[in-house]
């Protein structure tokens, strides 16, 4: 019997990425493509088409060799019902996801939030490898969160469980989580602090617009210790660590993975700032042989877990 493959595609409001794994999961095949959202539903199935038949193509695997597809979508899944509920970066709602899939795939397709298959590719490959019970945490452009308990993603009733960035935390009378960590808020309270900065520091950012700051821009300013940046770094790694504390004392995770661009951007001083204030938050006793680590697999942890879900999904 020839070896089957497995494709996990990684749907992103601007991007998609696709790879094609082996029987070993090893990554054979590899597509990135723009999402094209603003032209609606079929042309981002059209670009996932594309990008799956140039993974097969790179690694010269007929369709009849893959085993199935898993795909990371960016907002709220129904996986049973294979249904969109609501995808406000693809503007999405109540889309039903089979539709738009190429009638000639043969193979099996499955469907989950992209922030949970990246929580399940670091339980499956990554960073919580060997793990039953792990929380994955993702900070980027907002905070998106997974479970996995007793080695299963959770859901919960309506689907919408892990949203951890729309959980309150004691900031200025209720804020989300999502309001002081993501890196979308974080460039916004930049540009307000600004305004009242002293003169020399607003010199400092002549040319910069911290509305388009990346990931990486940001990370350049935290390293040089500029004090706007170290301000809402502190700020977001304290939110952040009352967030994981409060996780702690309602779940008992066995592993706490920390992921995103911005997570991988700023590095180790902002994942210890983090778990030393979730200790502070944490009961006595409960953060006792808790690992918490950063991700594993980069911007691979969307593949891997979209491709490890359908495998699983297809009773292997």
């Amino acid at each position: 019997m020839a070896n089957q493959y497995w494709i996990g595609v990684d749907l992103g409001g601007t991007k998609i990425l696709a790879g094609l794994l082996d029987d070993a999961f090893q990554v054979v095949g590899r597509s990135k493509l723009p999402t094209e959202a603003a032209k609606g539903p079929e042309a981002v199935f059209n670009q996932v088409r594309l990008a799956v038949e140039e993974v097969l193509q790179e690694a010269n695997i007929p369709p009849a060799q893959v085993g199935g597809l898993g795909m990371c979508i960016p907002g709220q899944v129904d996986p049973v019902a294979k249904r969109c509920r609501w995808a406000p970066n693809l503007n999405w709602k109540d889309l039903d996801l089979n539709a738009g899939l190429p009638a000639s795939w043969s193979w099996p397709c499955y469907f989950e939030n992209d922030v949970k298959l990246g929580t399940y590719g670091e339980f499956t490959h990554g960073a919580a490898r060997g793990a039953r019970h792990v929380v994955g945490i993702f900070v980027g452009t907002g905070v998106g969160g997974g479970l996995i308990l007793n080695g299963e993603i959770y859901n919960g009733f309506n689907f919408s469980a892990g949203e951890i960035g729309h959980i309150i935390v004691h900031w200025r009378k209720g804020t989300e989580l999502e309001a002081v960590a993501g890196r979308a808020a974080m460039m916004r309270r930049a540009a307000d602090l600004l305004e009242e900065a002293p003169k020399s520091i607003r010199k400092e950012w002549k040319g910069h617009d911290p509305a388009t700051m990346k990931s990486s821009q940001l990370a350049a300013h935290f390293a040089k210790g500029d004090p706007i940046i170290l301000q809402l770094v502190d700020d977001a790694a304290r939110a952040l660590g009352a967030a994981v504390g409060s996780v702690i004392n309602l779940l008992s995770p066995e592993v706490i993975v920390l992921g995103g661009g911005v997570t991988g951007a700023l590095g180790e001083p902002f994942l210890e700032r983090i778990w030393e204030v979730a200790q502070k938050y944490a009961l006595p006793r409960t953060t006792e042989g808790v690992r918490f680590v950063a991700a594993a697999l980069g911007d691979d942890s969307g593949i891997y877990g979209a491709a490890a879900f359908a495998r699983n999904k297809g009773g292997k």
